[in-house]
């Protein structure tokens, strides 16, 4: 899969997946725009491990970028300041997200708008601003969307959150439609369990990890690098005839997953 002369923008791409997506599109020859929110120091790991992995190609560079993607005019500037850098922007990866446990009934609105204005809300504005950059330069495009398998399974107690991802399942399937006139795919990603900071609770609790390891037909968490791979497909020219799909990356979980 070859990416060489191609720009491409990870958000959330600090740490977890969206760092080892943009390590592995810079292996495949793109050059990476890598956003993050608090974590300056972890976009500086993620830009030394992407110049390392574009090795002798020295088209291959990177470019940190701070932003919120729950605020529109964050996400307008970002689009904005990679162009600005790179002169162009060819792949788009809405990484980036953010989940809050809580009993239904105690959620809290403004941990619901935490939740929505960054899975659903910045989702959709950072779309947008990529497509007016392509309409601008009369270029295709692609875009992926991390979602979740909790756009299909529910998750007691986060509510919000699974509303977030199905509405970038119901999304990614309208802007398929949508934008394919103007050579643009758009796809989504869902990821299951996989061994990212997020999960480091899980990950230290041998009864509940035993217990969701055998609701997973595979029987291991998945790791970032097999979501980056299917990424770094979907970005490539070999998907130009894939759009307004869900890729499941998680094991078998979504068929086989019982409530304990």
């Amino acid at each position: 899969m070859n990416l060489q002369g191609k720009v491409a923008l990870v958000t959330g791409s600090s740490q977890g997946i969206g760092q080892a997506i943009a390590i592995r599109l810079a292996r495949a020859g793109a050059s990476i725009v890598i956003n993050y929110r608090s974590h300056p120091e972890g976009a500086e790991a993620t830009l030394e491990q992407v110049k390392a992995a574009g090795g002798q190609c020295q088209m291959v560079d990177g470019f940190t970028v701070q932003a919120d993607i729950g605020m529109v005019a964050d996400v307008q500037r970002m689009i904005a300041d990679a162009v600005a850098h790179f002169g162009q922007l060819d792949i788009l990866v809405n990484n980036a997200g953010v989940e809050k446990n809580a009993d239904f009934w105690d959620v809290s609105e403004a941990d619901y708008d935490a939740v929505m204005n960054v899975n659903l809300k910045g989702v959709f504005f950072a779309i947008q601003a990529f497509v007016k950059h392509l309409r601008e330069t009369k270029q295709p495009g692609k875009v992926i969307n991390i979602s979740s398998v909790h756009e299909e399974l529910p998750f007691p107690h986060f509510a919000a959150y699974c509303a977030s991802k199905g509405g970038v399942k119901m999304l990614t399937r309208n802007l398929a439609v949508e934008l394919a006139p103007l050579g643009i795919t758009v796809n989504n990603v869902a990821p299951g369990a996989i061994e990212t900071p997020i999960n480091t609770k899980l990950l230290n609790d041998p009864e509940q990890l035993g217990a969701l390891l055998k609701n997973i037909p595979l029987g291991r968490l998945g790791k970032p690098a097999d979501v980056a791979s299917l990424v770094t497909f979907l970005a490539s020219p070999e998907s130009d005839y894939v759009t307004g799909t869900t890729f499941f990356v998680d094991g078998g979980l979504l068929w086989n997953y019982q409530e304990q």
